[in-house]
């Protein structure tokens, strides 16, 4: 009898080790499931323990899965399978007619289409919605997964929670807690967002329907989550739950093992590998936070000082007063004497439950103190104080950052800065003549917050104290980066797998939040701004780590008050002794009332206004009512104050007064209208226009959560902002009301705004989202609708020539379109007048009135009340009119000099606004902005600058789709307190710098060198000889280190795009690394022009230049010419021809490199030949010589064609395209050919030239479509028949050659996106992306990575908003969009290439 062979599958995951044995039959004969709490090599060597016991000497096969088995296979020399062609291959084998799988893990959540082609999609660089979001939301509200279930099974209510992240989840699920929501509803909501999450993130606008699998330990071991799914797909014919479902991925590898050739393993040799020898280290290493036990005891002993007095309750009489802080997670509470002594305090979680812990507080004091005590005043401040304050009836309600600022004044009457980190929030408050002068809060995002450290802590069981020790000892603390802590848990993961210390990865962590606070929150690029007297507190301080950390950070001592983590409490003690009741007589409740309190709590919709705020009404036993959730004083009950609310008129004034025809009247049919994006800025011309033709104009419904959710399943990119992700709402309601005829044009420009130079470009999203819904909304085609999106241009001239060439509109005569378009912008006109004479009036009564005013700055779809969320309301409600900043930036028509290149129509106003917002005193400048607007990242900060450098407060509020306001409530009230006590001690005016910035004159050819960043090894690697063959010094920057990416981050707002961050941060690198002098360099950079970001590279340098001390360095800024201010520099025919042939050789070099490196004999042949070729193209180049480049180029291609390879057999092919910067930069894009070639495949990268001739393009299409000039578009025409030839020799030589195919003449490039994008769009890579797209599918290139920075906006259009169409048209493309960012975690990335290279072999 043959001895048995066992097949063994083993799926190293996030979280969890999971193995299972099989026979030769396929029977499970074990199993084992079990998380390994980060230690993966230990686990791992257990469970193969257990397996070879198990065996008893059996000849066994292994095959190895999951995202923390990628090295591990490699290392223990075994095959590897990606985990979704391991479940696939498991579901064909045990459910073989599945038509989809859905599964959910610890940090990957996955979706495979099965039947109607193989489509297999993986959560993009968040983590929100998998496993480890529940254990994190679990934890957040004091349970473990399998009690959150339980909770769940029993809820009454589905709140709103974000699921993008468990960052943004919590901020949504405090305020439940805070007010009393039930925890069952919490948990129900919680596994509800998990379910939009991925059907809103990994359908991204294809049904999921029929029968469905669902698989991963969620999935299996929680109840509550299945029913939320069955709940949620309408179209499921059948749910398959099975009872293995968590060991599919493991079934899928040991049926791998079984069908490879006979290959055994030896389990003493993998279990010497994982228990004896260490993993190679990916990670990058930070100085240890004390270098000797000196530097330790020296902190020490700083730290032991500044400690608050205390008192013994017991023994205290006379006058106290209490405060209390009632935090995001935690309560704390002070009660002090006359002297500021410290009678009691309170520290501790809160548990979901604030007012329960507050009432114990009280219990506690009444039982201790004596009767000669007397409590004069009671105060509340945190998140929750409302509650209190309402509850327990205390004297004072104050905001948590004049709380802090209060307290630290006490123990720092010199306080110059103050940062405190809490639970869930980091506030930093710069104070300026005992005023604060500015408040910076974290965003949305509370990365880097305390919770951070404590769930991490939690995660390894372990206690935080012995957490921090581990760190305090490290002696080589890991670096993490400084990203949100989805990105940094995927680090964190990685170092693990490779065997980092836990000292290591807690000292590490506690550098990331410092860091992630010091440039994200705090926007640190200049220590002396912080001034000399530091203080830091917040509970998160207690943690030695974090302090020292911040202490390394900035270079210089920080103060910690003793009592740092009760700072919010001892404030609000001390402002209620200053604000108490002037009688002395508290409202608190007395011990009796303590003793006999009751509360109960129901939810209930307002109905009182359009906002239908979900509230939570907490009766008392006295019979008051606490009312939450409300946006504005209505939904309190309260009668509301008459308070100037311009974004209400605007919203009304906007759609109110247009009433459409009859349908009897209506001679020319229907138009329905989306109420969406640019339409909140045009739809008065829209409607007059139509109107006047004869049309029903049919507005789409009011935005609403319920209109959102019916398009959910529509949207491609789930990062994209909500404004966009709402219009899928609004064209799918009008399509259900039986609109035939949707009319939503795409609009590259505004109109000019009177008397101003501005730009007049629209963001890249509102640009060409219209042709993404087209392309995604699967129901306009089925139903036939026709979709009228084409691109117009706003111009009073053409607009009527240009909607005539539409065939919707072309038999309207042309004088009727004309006089229609008159009347339309004269009534735009009326309505933009309406707006300016609101403004005055507003500020004319807020003038006699003596009250304050915020210019609430935003986007025009910013008045959109599902896209606010209320925030002006909370405005209104704090006393305060709300203005918009198209009310009053006619007022100052020039808003002085800007540091960015002011290129967009809506920002122009916000800057003028600002300005004009910063000349008088009762106003402040909150501005909106939408998570993922990438714009903002440019014009938030020159805002900021506008308003603070002119001695004016400004805040900014992250807005999304969840509408929790705590964090704007703060927001709203510190800047409220800041206003008031700026005007009671009459705060200076700071003094606005109005230096342009140095140009490069052309003296300095003679005594400056010229820094250029690197971007495309393969074709920058000519920029020397370029610039030396006019007589400039130049120096190609080589790579991009991890350091300059971290100096990149420290300079430039996060939310800029990789490129920027990247680009500058190697600038900066340079000029700090001492190798050349900052007096004698000039710095280089492109600018695309155009409505793409990529335009304001040059105002994130200055900015950097300007932070770094370095604001005299001057800048050259490269587009089609050089832009001024580089007079020095002049664009010759000699330059530019040498320029042309540096572009022909690197698009060469780079075809002929990626053909055949994957297959040459000799290992490092190719990129021989390739430098011996680049020194002759470099002497080329100096010489300028044509007919020699023309030789060369023909040798070259010869030299290629023969190079020794080991096949002709082609591999498989892998189309690189996206961002341009991403494409031809290694550094950047983690070496994916590399990666590529590694996987067995061929990388296939399109030429940088096309690029060019791509840019030229734009003036013809602007000429024949929109509003374009006859002169440029004949120049660009001139352009590109002299760059198609001179590649004409190129492309004969490619012609003749045996290896290469020829490349694509530019015209018939631009054939490749008939009918699929217009060539409109042309910001970023614009439809360029798509038609390289096209051109590989057509040429059998079916696997194509789309590389993009995270949050590129024009991509979630032409990349991210195209594949379902390009899907549709070559069922065989496999296309994976790739986000890329400082902090994504490569072995995430890399796990996503392998999955595309190998699903091949399911298909």
């Amino acid at each position: 009898m043959q001895p048995p062979v066992y097949y063994i599958g083993l799926d190293i995951g996030s979280t969890t080790v999971k193995a299972v044995v099989l026979d030769a039959t396929g029977k499970m004969l074990f199993s084992k499931y079990s998380r390994h709490y980060s230690e993966v090599r230990q686990s791992t060597a257990r469970l193969l323990r257990e397996i070879a016991d198990f065996a008893h000497g059996a000849a066994c096969r292994m095959s190895v899965t999951g995202s923390g088995g990628i090295s591990l296979a490699g290392e223990l020399g075994l095959p590897f399978i990606q985990e979704v062609l391991a479940s696939n291959l498991a579901i064909r084998k045990r459910i073989p007619d599945a038509d989809v799988v859905i599964e959910l893990g610890g940090e990957d959540a996955k979706l495979t289409f099965l039947s109607g082609g193989l489509d297999q999609r993986m959560n993009e660089t968040c983590a929100g919605g998998t496993g480890a979001f529940i254990d994190q939301m679990a934890a957040f509200i004091g349970t473990d997964a399998a009690g959150l279930d339980r909770l769940a099974q029993g809820h009454a209510t589905i709140y709103p929670i974000a699921s993008r992240c468990g960052v943004f989840a919590k901020t949504d699920i405090l305020p439940l807690l805070n007010e009393g929501c039930a925890r069952e509803d919490i948990a129900a909501s919680i596994m509800q967002a998990v379910v939009n999450q991925t059907i809103g993130g990994l359908a991204r606008g294809r049904a999921i329907k029929g029968k469905i699998v669902f698989l991963g330990g969620p999935l299996s071991f929680l109840p509550s989550l299945r029913e939320r799914f069955t709940a949620m797909l309408k179209e499921m014919r059948e749910a398959v739950f099975p009872e293995d479902g968590h060991f599919f991925v493991a079934l899928g590898a040991a049926y791998h093992a079984m069908d490879m050739s006979p290959q055994t393993f030896s389990f003493a040799d993998c279990l010497t590998v994982l228990e004896e020898r260490g993993a190679a280290q990916t990670y990058g290493r930070l100085p240890p936070l004390f270098a000797s036990r000196e530097e330790r005891e020296a902190f020490a002993a700083r730290h032991s000082g500044s400690r608050a007095v205390r008192r013994d309750l017991a023994t205290a009489e006379g006058d106290a007063w209490l405060g209390f802080d009632c935090g995001s997670t935690t309560i704390k509470a002070a009660l002090l004497d006359a002297d500021g002594n410290l009678l009691y305090s309170f520290y501790d979680s809160n548990k979901g439950d604030p007012l329960t812990a507050a009432l114990g507080v009280l219990r506690d004091i009444y039982s201790q103190k004596r009767p000669g005590l007397t409590i004069r005043a009671a105060a509340a401040t945190g998140y929750g104080s409302a509650l209190l304050a309402a509850a327990l009836r205390l004297d004072v309600d104050e905001v948590e950052t004049v709380a802090h600022f209060t307290a630290a004044r006490f123990f720092e009457p010199r306080v110059s800065f103050i940062l405190d980190i809490g639970g869930q929030d980091i506030k930093c408050m710069r104070i300026r003549n005992g005023v604060i002068d500015r408040i910076n809060l974290n965003e949305a995002c509370s990365a880097g917050c305390g919770s951070f450290i404590e769930n991490f802590a939690e995660s390894l069981n372990m206690p935080l104290a012995d957490f921090v020790d581990h760190a305090l000892r490290a002696a080589s603390p890991v670096d993490l980066g400084t990203r949100c802590t989805v990105f940094m848990n995927s680090k964190v993961k990685q170092a693990q797998k490779e065997g980092a210390d836990v000292g290591d990865i807690a000292a590490g962590l506690s550098y990331a939040v410092v860091r992630n606070a010091c440039f994200k929150v705090m926007k640190i690029s200049n220590l002396a701004e912080l001034g000399e007297y530091m203080v830091a507190q917040g509970g998160a301080f207690a943690n030695d780590a974090l302090l020292r950390a911040l202490e390394l950070e900035l270079g210089r001592p920080v103060m910690r008050p003793g009592i740092s983590g009760l700072m919010g409490a001892f404030g609000a003690a001390l402002i209620a002794r200053k604000r108490g009741p002037l009688n002395g007589k508290t409202g608190l409740l007395g011990p009796e009332e303590v003793r006999t309190f009751s509360a109960r709590t129901a939810t209930t919709r307002c109905r009182r206004c359009t906002n239908a705020c979900l509230l939570t009404i907490t009766t008392f036993a006295d019979k008051r009512r606490f009312i939450s959730g409300n946006r504005c004083e209505r939904g309190a009950e309260a009668e509301p104050r008459h308070c100037i609310n311009l974004y209400a008129y605007k919203y009304k004034r906007l759609f109110e007064p247009y009433t459409p025809l009859e349908e009897g009247a209506a001679r020319r049919g229907v138009l329905g209208i989306p109420r969406a994006l640019n339409i909140f800025e045009n739809y008065p011309l829209w409607f007059t226009l139509f109107t006047r033709l004869g049309f029903r104009v049919v507005l789409s419904s009011p935005s609403s959560k319920e209109l959102y959710y019916s398009g959910y399943d529509t949207i491609p990119s789930q990062t994209v902002c909500y404004p966009a992700k709402l219009a899928h709402g609004h064209v799918l309601d009008l399509v259900e009301r039986g609109v035939g005829t949707i009319f939503f044009p795409c609009l590259p420009n505004e109109q000019q705004s009177a008397g101003s130079a501005a730009g007049t470009f629209n963001c890249p999203v509102v640009i060409g989202y219209p042709e993404l819904l087209a392309r995604n909304i699967s129901a306009i085609e089925e139903r036939g609708i026709t979709f009228i999106h084409q691109f117009l241009p706003l111009d009073r001239g053409m607009l009527a020539k240009r909607l005539r060439d539409i065939p919707f509109f072309s038999k309207i005569p042309q004088a009727e379109l004309e006089e229609a378009v008159r009347a339309g912008f004269a009534e735009m006109d009326t309505f933009h007048q309406d707006m300016r004479n609101a403004g005055e009036a507003a500020l004319a009564e807020l003038a006699a009135d003596g009250k304050m005013g915020i210019v609430l700055s935003g986007h025009p779809y910013h008045t959109d009340p599902e896209v606010h969320h209320g925030v002006p309301d909370l405005v209104t409600s704090c006393g305060m009119a709300v203005l918009t900043e198209d009310s009053v930036a006619h007022l100052m028509p020039d808003p002085g000099p800007l540091r960015v290149v002011d290129q967009w129509a809506y920002h122009s106003r916000l800057y003028r606004a600002g300005a004009y917002a910063a000349t008088v005193d009762n106003l402040a400048v909150l501005q909106l902005v939408s998570f993922g607007c990438g714009l903002d990242a440019i014009t938030s900060d020159q805002l900021e600058e506008i308003v603070t450098l002119r001695g004016r407060l400004y805040a900014q509020i992250k807005i999304d789709e969840g509408a929790n306001l705590g964090p704007a409530r703060i927001r709203i009230r510190s800047l409220q307190a800041a206003m008031r006590e700026r005007r009671e001690q009459l705060a200076h005016s700071a003094v606005m710098p109005d230096e342009p910035p140095p140009a490069f004159t052309r003296d300095m050819r003679e005594t400056h060198t010229l820094l250029v960043p690197q971007m495309s090894p393969l074709h920058f690697q000519f920029t020397e000889e370029v610039f030396a063959s006019e007589g400039y010094r130049a120096v190609l920057l080589p790579s991009v280190s991890r350091a300059a990416i971290e100096l990149g981050l420290r300079h430039v707002n996060n939310d800029a795009c990789f490129p920027a961050i990247v680009v500058v941060g190697q600038l900066l690198e340079a000029l700090k690394s001492g190798v050349y002098d900052p007096e004698k360099v000039a710095l280089v950079i492109s600018q695309t022009g155009g409505g793409c970001r990529a335009t304001n590279y040059i105002g994130f340098l200055r900015k950097a230049l300007l932070d770094a001390g370095l604001e005299r360095v001057p800048i050259v800024s490269f587009s089609t010419s050089i832009q001024e201010g580089a007079p020095g520099i002049s664009l010759t025919g000699k330059m530019l021809r040498r320029m042309i042939m540096a572009g022909h050789y690197g698009d060469a070099l780079l075809r002929m490199i990626h053909r055949v490196r994957p297959y040459e004999r000799e290992a490092g042949s190719a990129e021989a030949l390739a430098a011996l070729w680049a020194e002759k193209a470099k002497k080329n180049i100096v010489s300028g010589s044509i007919p020699r480049f023309e030789l060369n180029m023909l040798s070259m291609i010869r030299d290629f064609d023969r190079l020794p390879l080991l096949s002709e057999e082609r591999k498989p092919r892998v189309g690189l395209v996206g961002e341009v910067l991403l494409k031809y930069h290694p550094d950047a894009n983690n070496n994916a050919a590399r990666i590529v070639e590694e996987e067995g495949g061929e990388a296939v990268v399109t030429g940088l030239m096309d690029f060019l001739l791509y840019n030229f393009y734009d003036h013809i299409f602007n000429y024949e479509h929109l509003a374009g000039k006859k002169k440029d578009s004949r120049a660009a025409m001139a352009g590109i028949a002299f760059l198609e030839f001179t590649r004409l020799g190129m492309r004969f030589c490619f012609g003749r050659s045996k290896r290469f195919n020829t490349p694509i003449r530019f015209h018939e490039l631009r054939k490749k996106t008939k009918n699929l994008i217009s060539l409109g769009h042309q910001t970023g890579e614009g439809w360029l992306l798509a038609a390289e797209m096209v051109r590989m599918l057509e040429d059998g290139v079916n696997n194509i990575l789309c590389m993009q920075p995270f949050g590129c906006l024009p991509n979630h259009i032409t990349g991210k908003g195209l594949l379902k169409e390009l899907k549709r048209r070559y069922p065989e493309a496999n296309i994976i969009a790739l986000d890329y960012d400082p902090g994504a975690s490569e072995v995430n990335q890399i796990n996503r290439i392998k999955l595309m290279m190998r699903s091949g072999q399911l298909k």
